[in-house]
């Protein structure tokens, strides 16, 4: 399966966050931009940093009409307990099987070891307008998705 490139349609899934209930991405596509950013394990270091970036950030991507969406294999009680340890105020979503990870095409790195950190943007209309992968570099991808979502405001005139 070829990997989601930028001008691509956002494939429609759905899997459960971190309370359970099950998120339609496609009942958000045309409300509001999506961020959603694939990590490799809940409450690692890189990742949590990740996480607790965009979580600091999260009004910001409010004000610019973006959602922020997680994703990363582990079960719903890990991302449940991740979530709450770290009060992250956005959906956590499980994709145990790593089945969503694989349809979007997100690598592993290391000799295939450990799943890769891979950001995609959406503008409103759910087309991907910007895909940031860097194992190594967890903030920037708040910076580089938060930089896509303020050049987008500009030109959907604030919607």
């Amino acid at each position: 399966m070829k990997a989601i490139q930028v001008g691509d349609m956002i494939p429609e899934f759905s899997l459960p966050d971190q309370n359970g209930n099950m998120v339609n991405i496609k009942d958000f596509i045309g409300e509001k931009k999506l961020v959603i950013f694939f990590y490799p394990r809940d409450g690692s270091h890189n990742c949590t940093k990740e996480a607790c970036y965009f979580r600091d950030l999260s009004q910001t991507f409010d004000e610019v009409n973006a959602l922020i969406f997680g994703v990363s294999g582990q079960s719903v009680s890990s991302h449940k307990k991740f979530a709450e340890q770290y009060r992250l105020d956005y959906p956590i979503l499980s994709d145990e099987g790593n089945n969503i990870r694989k349809l979007f095409g997100v690598p592993s790195n290391f000799f295939g070891i450990l799943d890769g950190r891979v950001t995609y943007v959406t503008d409103q209309v759910g087309k991907i307008v910007h895909i940031f992968n860097s194992q190594l570099q967890p903030e920037r991808h708040v910076d580089e998705a938060l930089k896509v979502c303020l050049l987008l405001k500009r030109t959907d005139n604030g919607k």
